[in-house]
């Protein structure tokens, strides 16, 4: 039984847990399909590398979703982390309307989780994301097993999109 004194793992989803590249086609183009991309999540192969951490960080933290996934994909990405095994826990995401960087709704975000708990870990493999938790004293592990996607680090930082 997990209880809210036990520290907290938060992990990112797309590029960390979920390997989103066969989405990547649908933000290549101008304008970016959101709809298509997002709509494509379901069919996302678990990343093994990501899989793992989660796993293992749950035998002694509170593991926690933070995600720049809009609000209206709630249904299929809490279904795709039942669908993996993965650990139950809270999952956060980007209000539908909301458009700011990735690095400043995820740390908005994550500031509020540790008033009053202990986050042992931010695990995400959005660099600027990285860099801005580690700047607010944030311990962080980047996940680095995947290939970064450019158009995605573009919609994650200009576009606020993900």
């Amino acid at each position: 039984m997990i209880d809210n004194t036990w520290p907290l793992a938060v992990f990112d989803l797309d590029g960390t847990l979920a390997d989103s590249s066969h989405r990547q086609r649908f933000l290549d183009r101008r304008p970016r399909d959101w709809d298509a991309f997002f709509a494509a999540a379901p069919a996302d192969p678990p990343l093994a590398e990501g899989v793992a951490l989660c796993r293992e960080a749950a035998g002694d933290c509170e593991v926690v979703y933070l995600t720049g996934r809009p609000e209206r994909c709630r249904e299929d990405t809490l279904a795709w982390l039942a669908e993996q095994g993965l650990p139950d826990g809270a999952l956060h995401m980007r209000r539908n309307d909301d458009r700011r960087p990735a690095r400043v709704t995820k740390l908005q975000i994550l500031r509020g989780l540790g008033r009053g708990r202990e986050i042992r870990m931010l695990v995400d493999d959005d660099e600027l994301v990285c860099d801005a938790a580690e700047q607010a004293g944030f311990r962080v592990v980047r996940a680095r097993w995947t290939a970064p996607s450019e158009a995605l680090k573009d919609a994650q930082e200009r576009e606020g999109r993900t």
